[in-house]
């Protein structure tokens, strides 16, 4: 069968390619065709646009670049129709596939279906009309996701397991669990975008500057940034950086401290205690807006999975280098918050469940393209 992608991040090529792998394992003829990364260039097919020619994040770029974004959705949608896929798969980014979504089902009869559904339970829940309307069939990869679309909207979805939880279990089976010789690790971890880094980066390395002499102060670098853009920061700092190892580096960290996103979710799996730091610009009417008009509690996937505040937010009113130094030292060894957070992590690990989510996408993908055709 004819399968056609689309990611429009890092993430998105990671997790698109492992399904690519777990397709195959299905569909010994699989053939693939994406808008994707060099992940996913590694499994095989035929990349048509590589995912950073699309990453623009926030108002502004979008609207600098917008003749470009409109003109690769072009091709994007014309590409598909001429190539016929059996599915068209969309990863995440949802402000471009869900424009790709609606397109398809108004020019075709391919099946549409969502690997890892947009986060409209967060901002945007009136998107869940074009969901329903465009997109066949949602896998989701968060459990706390079935009650949203399924109970609050009445929209059918397929819980498939989470694949962040498997990656981390497959890294720790792979690597030899023995400690560097040293000093122990505070891992920094500032988020995968310039704004986001420029936002949190100054003050975690302000809270952490009075342990450097205790501990090895290291920042993952994310795949998207250059180097070169965190030197800027790192000027006159004990931080050491550290360019796609973030898995390496949080099997050897003690704490962390984490920008929210998915990093939150895989500093928990590899059993760091860590503190969500996310500044954000106008703080105070952020807070407010957070308390009266966000549609969840917490903004960590940690929290979010538990329902219950395993680790602390620092955000907008409550993101401080004082506040997050006092957390930081509460989760250190032998700091008052760190057993609790850890026992905290195993609800998460029983809430997440075990199963391998490619595999389990791709068994259900395959099943229902079979089905329905």
């Amino acid at each position: 069968m004819r399968y056609y992608l689309i990611v429009g991040e890092a993430s998105g090529d990671l997790h698109a390619s492992h399904l690519m792998q777990s397709l195959k394992k299905q569909d010994t003829e699989a053939q693939f065709r994406f808008f994707g990364g060099d992940l996913m260039t590694a499994v095989g097919g035929t990349r048509v646009k590589h995912y950073k020619e699309l990453a623009y994040m926030g108002f502004i770029p979008v609207l600098l670049h917008l003749p470009t974004i409109l003109r690769h959705m072009k091709m994007c949608q014309q590409d598909i129709l001429q190539w016929q896929p059996d599915v068209v798969i969309l990863v995440d980014y949802p402000g471009f596939n869900l424009k790709i979504a609606k397109y398809v089902k108004e020019h075709s009869n391919i099946p549409v279906y969502y690997y890892i559904s947009p986060k409209i339970w967060a901002w945007k829940e009136y998107r869940i009309k074009n969901i329903k309307r465009d997109v066949d069939e949602l896998f989701s990869i968060l459990p706390f996701e079935v009650d949203f679309f399924e109970k609050r909207h009445h929209y059918p979805i397929h819980y498939v397991g989470n694949p962040t939880a498997q990656e981390v279990r497959e890294f720790l089976e792979r690597r030899e669990m023995e400690r560097k010789e040293g000093k122990p690790v505070i891992a920094l971890l500032a988020g995968s975008r310039k704004q986001e880094i420029k936002d949190n980066l100054p003050a975690m390395i302000a809270a952490t500057r009075h342990l450097s002499t205790t501990y090895d102060i290291v920042l993952a670098g994310a795949p998207s940034i250059t180097p070169s853009y965190y030197e800027q920061f790192l000027q006159n700092s004990a931080v050491r950086l550290v360019v796609n190892e973030t898995y390496s580096l949080l099997s050897e960290a003690t704490a962390a401290l984490v920008t929210s996103g998915t990093a939150t979710l895989e500093t928990a799996m590899f059993r760091v205690p860590q503190v969500v730091c996310y500044e954000t610009p106008i703080p105070k009417i952020i807070a407010f807006l957070k308390k009266h008009l966000l549609k969840v509690k917490y903004i960590s996937l940690v929290n979010l999975i538990a329902d219950n505040e395993v680790v602390p937010e620092l955000v907008a009113d409550t993101f401080s280098v004082e506040n997050i130094r006092k957390h930081l030292e509460a989760i250190l060894p032998g700091g008052a918050a760190r057993q609790e957070m850890l026992e905290g992590y195993e609800e998460v690990y029983r809430r997440l469940g075990d199963s391998h989510a490619p595999d389990v996408a791709a068994q259900l993908m395959c099943k229902l393209i079979i089905q329905n055709n």
